[in-house]
């Protein structure tokens, strides 16, 4: 499968396979499975608080690899001397407004004026549990360079970022953060903020090297036979990133759940996987903890070890089995 370059019919970006998306015909179907729903799809009472002790960044992880989840895919990556910041949402709600839409099951641990210095933000596509006004209005503040899909600059340039700091980039792009480089890969999803401009913009994954480690940041996909091409091309990964959440039998073809999630990160060739995109918005019908659930015992099937740390909490990557198990209190 090709992984450089991507596809455009029109002013519309293509899936690297054909795929079935979440149209306008399948809502009313969807509209009254939600209605009917019996699933604990949101936790009964708010869960947290969480929080993170930001003098931890005073010194740099011992393994060269820390990560603190802020929830969703909203990560603080620490590489190889280097600091990113992934899909970065802050706000309560990913919707078009503050007035409604899917709400945080917890509030962010690290509060925005908090965040240490940044070399970078990456941001995998415009989706609103991806990419938050709010708080790209914010980091527009910080003089930090966005490592972006090709389009969704626009935005940044709206909310304030310079437009010298924003850098879109078509699958199979490099780019270099002193010894770090960036690398773009194929995903299998959408974009669009609104009903008249879908798949106007790209949506990507993230292969971040480093001098010691190789992580792999999947963003929002489904599964496609293009991520054992990848693990060909850019792996072994230390640490895949992959989505657990959000999936549902409407729309299979553009979010994977845990048992496709597992086979991605086997074909990348990762060593240690970390389950993200779960646990912080309700955006599917399942219950609020199945995919966690599941993956635990895919992983314990498929001899994986996995990396899930509590929210807010900075946790060094050593290869080791971590799961703090903090959906279970």
């Amino acid at each position: 499968m090709q992984l450089k370059g991507s596809r455009k019919i029109g002013k519309k970006f293509q899936n690297p396979i054909p795929t079935e998306e979440a149209t306008a015909g399948k809502m009313p179907a969807i509209l009254w499975e939600y209605i009917i729903n019996k699933a604990e799809s949101v936790p009964l009472k708010k869960l947290g608080p969480f929080h993170t002790d930001a003098k931890v960044y005073d010194t740099p992880p011992a393994s060269g690899l820390r990560v603190t989840w802020i929830g969703h895919s909203n990560l603080l990556i620490e590489v190889d001397g280097k600091r990113l910041l992934t899909d970065p949402v802050w706000s309560q709600r990913v919707s078009f407004t503050q007035l409604m839409g899917p709400k945080r099951f917890f509030d962010a641990p690290l509060p925005l004026d908090q965040l240490p210095k940044l070399d970078g933000v990456i941001l995998s596509h415009d989706h609103y549990d991806h990419c938050d006004m709010n708080t790209i209005k914010f980091l527009a503040k910080k003089n930090v360079p966005f490592y972006t899909s090709l389009g969704v600059g626009q935005y940044l340039k709206k909310w304030g970022v310079q437009p010298h700091l924003i850098n879109e980039m078509d699958w199979g792009d490099t780019v270099s953060l002193g010894d770090l480089s960036i690398t773009t890969a194929p995903t299998r999803h959408f974009s669009g903020r609104g009903i008249t401009n879908r798949n106007e913009t790209l949506w990507s994954a993230f292969v971040i090297k480093g001098h010691t480690h190789n992580i792999f940041f999947g963003a929002d996909s489904g599964w496609f036979n293009g991520f054992t091409d990848i693990g060909e091309a850019y792996g072994p990964f230390n640490l895949t990133m992959l989505e657990i959440g959000a999936y549902g039998k409407n729309w299979p073809d553009i979010h994977m759940g845990p048992l496709s999630a597992m086979n991605a990160h086997i074909a990348l060739k990762g060593k240690q996987m970390m389950p993200i995109h779960w646990g912080t918005f309700n955006l599917a019908l399942h219950a609020w903890r199945e995919p966690i659930e599941i993956l635990l015992e895919l992983a314990k099937k498929q001899n994986v070890t996995l990396f899930a740390p509590e929210p807010g909490k900075p946790t060094e990557v050593t290869g080791e089995s971590s799961i703090s198990r903090w959906w279970e209190r």
